[in-house]
């Protein structure tokens, strides 16, 4: 095997509750050779998301046709490709075939494809595991276009906006699916962009162990195609910032539900127990 993927696994942080995007550096999450083109913010996304799962060695990613599709042969953890917008059908048949083998076990499923699979071609799938109450987390990597296949026009590109398949320029607006996952039945739902590794490491966190527990989550990543709209690959970054501003179509937004809530905060104290416990421990060994 050659050693780049040697390396997902011997310097990966599997079994580390503490484990979170610092941990990048030192640790490997993709390999350097991987197939999104140079600048993509994709590839900051992968790594973000990948050392923020709480649980990888008991995780299973379920991916679709689209950019993602080409990175998941280049990590460390299981996951499955779907056929295009089918992927929370089979995320709903994974998450409970895992329940069965696995009982008493901890084994969390987690979608992640673009909005292509999301919005368009697998809308009605990515609403019924919503209207079940399926217990999974879906990422949506929103670059508002079909970017593996041209910059075809999608559900999720602004109004307006001319792309290379797309020259009469789209007619209506961008679909508010948060909204809609909100209305659908999903306990935690986010709307961001992945400049800020904390940010990305703590909706991800909360987002996996929300549907862990309680039901569906969905998180609406903006990751921009820079080849698509224009930008040279050092401009991904400043793209997300200027469209995360206040007044900015990707500001933060968030929606949690009352169990939800409380679920955060009952995590919130169990965690600051466990560090008050930790710190006494230490001042008894000094």
């Amino acid at each position: 095997m050659p050693r780049e993927y040697q390396d997902l696994v011997s310097r990966a942080t599997y079994g580390n509750e503490n484990r979170g995007w610092k941990d990048i550096g030192t640790s490997k999450e993709l390999i350097e050779e991987h197939s999104l083109c140079a600048g993509c913010p994709e590839s900051m996304a992968f790594r973000y998301i990948l050392a923020s799962l709480p649980n990888p060695e008991d995780t299973v990613m379920v991916g679709s046709t689209g950019c993602t599709s080409l990175v998941f042969p280049h990590v460390a953890i299981h996951n499955i490709h779907s056929l295009f917008g089918n992927q929370n059908a089979v995320a709903s048949g994974l998450k409970r075939a895992l329940s069965v083998r696995f009982p008493g076990r901890i084994k969390d499923v987690v979608v992640l494809a673009g909005d292509g699979a999301t919005v368009d071609i697998g809308l009605d799938m990515t609403l019924q595991a919503w209207f079940r109450q399926e217990k999974f987390t879906t990422i949506c990597f929103d670059n508002e276009l079909y970017a593996n296949t041209g910059g075809q026009e999608s559900g999720l590109m602004q109004k307006g906006f001319v792309a290379k398949m797309a020259p009469m320029g789209k007619s209506f607006e961008k679909v508010r699916l948060p909204e809609i996952a909100r209305e659908s039945g999903c306990h935690y739902v986010v709307s961001c962009t992945v400049s800020k590794p904390s940010l990305v490491e703590k909706v991800i966190r909360n987002a996996v162990l929300i549907a862990r527990e309680i039901g569906p989550t969905y998180l609406q990543l903006y990751t921009p195609c820079i080849l698509e709209i224009g930008k040279d690959s050092m401009e991904g970054l400043m793209e997300m910032r200027d469209s995360e501003k206040p007044t900015g179509r990707f500001a933060y937004r968030d929606y949690i539900s009352e169990p939800a809530k409380q679920l955060l905060a009952d995590l919130a104290a169990k965690d600051k127990d466990k560090k008050a416990a930790a710190k006494q421990l230490v001042a008894q060994e000094a």
